[in-house]
């Protein structure tokens, strides 16, 4: 079981210290928001760049925004251990996953609660990672999606059926009362925010 915190929770003010004080997690879920694929604006490649020279752990990045194709390589080669899109941006993402890869980092994708889990059958082999958003992308803070449950059994179904080491991530509405049920359906790594 992987916890990856998320400092979107953080003082954004001292990113560093916020780094250092959860440097015994499995990694730091950085989220990218753009404004424009998600309804709210967070942080980009120069902030990253800085986080991976200052962070004592691998970087998580989470990328929710428009256009993926043309900026998610820029932040594997920024020295990011794991690169998330989303499906439902990336005009090409078996590509994508494999430019990721060829620059350094696991390749990840998302889908939003709205998205079916079988829009990835045929792609599952390309990826290290999927993540099952659990709540409307965007905001921290947000109660779990319980029709998003199913989705994370019907995942962890898909990644068995192909005999693949892919991890499943849920984002969103993670707490301490319902992480036990998260994982009994089959997800491995959890990201917290608000949680923590």
């Amino acid at each position: 079981m992987q916890i990856n915190p998320s400092i979107r929770s953080a003082d954004f003010a001292n990113l560093e210290a916020e780094l250092q004080d959860i440097s015994t997690a499995d990694m730091a879920h950085i989220d990218v928001m753009d404004n424009h694929f998600v309804p709210n604006l967070t942080i980009g490649p120069q902030v990253v760049s800085r986080l991976v020279e200052v962070s004592p752990i691998p970087l998580d990045v989470h990328l929710m925004i428009a256009d993926p194709d043309r900026w998610a390589p820029n932040y594997a080669e920024l020295g990011a251990a794991s690169v998330t899109f989303h499906l439902e941006a990336a005009r090409n993402p078996i590509e994508l996953a494999r430019k990721l890869r060829g620059a350094g980092a696991k390749a990840a994708v998302a889908i939003k609660p709205g998205t079916q889990v079988s829009e990835l059958t045929e792609l599952l082999t390309e990826f290290d990672m999927i993540l099952i958003m659990t709540v409307e992308p965007g905001f921290g803070g947000q109660p779990l999606l319980t029709d998003t449950l199913e989705k994370i059994k019907h995942a962890r179904s898909l990644i068995t059926e192909k005999g693949s080491a892919i991890t499943l991530q849920v984002d969103g509405g993670v707490t301490e009362s319902n992480i036990a049920q998260l994982a009994e359906l089959g997800a491995d790594s959890f990201v917290a925010g608000s949680a923590i």
